[in-house]
């Protein structure tokens, strides 16, 4: 089972690597109107993510000996990971913040494309000029995502979430 396991780590890790290679050519495309820089942290939420990546998160932060820093004052929606406006882990986060202030393209629930655009980066810019070439598609990557997700937890026997769960990145911290 642990290869098996691990076999799912090496596919994340592998979609984890196309979404950052997409996401740099995103943003190359778009410099001109990205203004994300260290201490930007307007994305910054408290998010829950698939069980496949948050184990994978917990492994990596677990082997790299990660001591986490407490936030204090924070609010609720807050990522406990975001420090003095930096986050903390950075190399391994979600796949969620590897696309943070992207043209996002998706689905929403009356089944119509919408764009999603970071109101800082996108200000000036003519909304009409967005097309499947230079948009991030995340309805794609989350189903590849999910996919990865359902293999996981029907090959994982330690966790107790099904395959549409979601657990609060901040409670990695509990297992640290």
């Amino acid at each position: 089972m642990e290869k098996r396991l691990n076999v799912i780590y090496s596919r994340y890790l592998s979609l984890r690597k196309e979404v950052d290679d997409l996401s740099e050519k995103l943003i190359k495309q778009h410099s001109k109107h990205m203004h994300c820089k260290a201490g930007c942290d307007l994305c910054c939420m408290d998010y829950s993510i698939f069980p496949v990546e948050f184990y994978f998160i917990l492994n990596q932060l677990k082997q790299n000996k990660f001591r986490p820093k407490i936030k204090v004052n924070h609010h609720k929606e807050d990522c406990t990971f975001l420090i003095n406006h930096r986050c903390n882990i950075y190399n391994e986060r979600p796949v969620i913040c590897r696309t943070h202030g992207l043209p996002l393209l998706y689905m929403n629930d009356k089944g119509e494309w919408e764009l999603s655009a970071c109101e800082l980066n996108f200000n000036e810019f003519d909304m009409e000029e967005f097309n499947s070439e230079n948009t991030y598609p995340q309805d794609i990557f989350n189903s590849k995502l999910f996919m990865l997700n359902k293999e996981f937890v029907k090959e994982s026997c330690e966790i107790n979430n099904n395959e549409i769960d979601l657990v609060p990145l901040k409670n990695i911290i509990d297992y640290l």
